[in-house]
């Protein structure tokens, strides 16, 4: 096995509606499920305009996953069922462990300029599908950001750059979250666990994933990684801006409709059943 990670696979988000009818990039989803595992799906939301987002995400349900939302631009209000509140401003992060079950809403707030920002559903084992779900809302200045050698710098939302670690820890699938930009020409090189999926989306610019530099890609390009110890990226335009997911896969059955992810058809049909018949919350405040 290569230190380096190889670029596996390349492709472009696809335009998608979701919610009450919000138009958004989705960069993965369910038919990537096993390659990306444990990540299940990443959308990509930008707009200036408010009629394509305005609408949001009205009360629904979560079971058996996280939701990673992180903001570049614009804010987002939040409520949910276990009581909490608020508005998710630029840099600032929503990490959400539905576990047994929450409801909330997500309603983006009409903005001048762009809205923008990003959501990740990240899946839970089967051991923790029913665990008390919580909430962790990290403000921009609480999210560290190093400069590294090579011109990078890097944010890091969760894992560790060098000595530096991200505010959101433990979390089961024990996953880095890391937002880099590169200056023209600039270098970045990031240790990577064996064994672990990784991807990168490309924010902004334009870059290289690979030590030939064979293959560049831009903005709304997700790029899966082979195995290996290491991840480098080089910069091919003025700039280049990208996340850093990894993350232990959990190679369990997936069973998967809408906003809820279980191991099996029996739990998924119970979970809805519960929701329909309000017992579907089993922690609150």
């Amino acid at each position: 096995m290569d230190r380096q990670r190889s670029v596996a696979k390349v492709w472009r988000s696809q335009p998608t509606l979701e919610g009450a009818g919000v138009r958004l990039k989705r960069a993965f989803g369910f038919y990537e499920v096993k390659a990306l595992d444990p990540f299940l799906l990443l959308d990509d939301f930008h707009s200036k305009n408010p009629d394509d987002y305005v609408a949001g995400f009205p009360w629904h349900p979560h079971r058996g996953i996280e939701t990673v939302t992180y903001m570049i631009s614009g804010k987002v209000a939040h409520r949910d069922s276990l009581g909490n509140s608020g508005v998710i401003g630029p840099g600032d992060v929503q990490w959400m462990t539905a576990g047994s079950g929450i409801i909330h809403e997500e309603m983006p707030e009409r903005t001048e300029g762009m809205l923008a920002g990003f959501q990740l559903w990240a899946n839970l084992p089967a051991s923790h599908k029913m665990m008390r779900p919580r909430y962790r809302g990290v403000e921009s200045k609480d999210i560290p950001e190093v400069t590294l050698e090579g011109g990078a710098r890097v944010k890091v939302i969760c894992g560790r750059v060098d000595a530096t670690v991200g505010p959101v820890t433990e979390i089961i699938t024990d996953p880095e979250y890391l937002d880099v930009t590169l200056s023209s020409k600039g270098h970045f090189a990031h240790a990577v666990k064996s064994g672990y999926t990784a991807f990168a989306h490309v924010i902004d610019g334009r870059g290289y994933f690979d030590k030939n530099r064979s293959q560049s890609v831009e903005s709304e390009t997700t790029v899966l990684f082979s195995d290996g110890s290491e991840v480098e990226a080089l910069a091919a335009a003025r700039m280049f801006r990208f996340l850093l997911v990894s993350g232990r896969p959990l190679r369990e059955p997936v069973a998967w409709r809408g906003p809820i992810v279980m191991n099996t058809e029996n739990e998924l049909a119970l979970a809805f059943d519960e929701y329909r018949n309000g017992t579907f919350l089993k922690h609150r405040q």
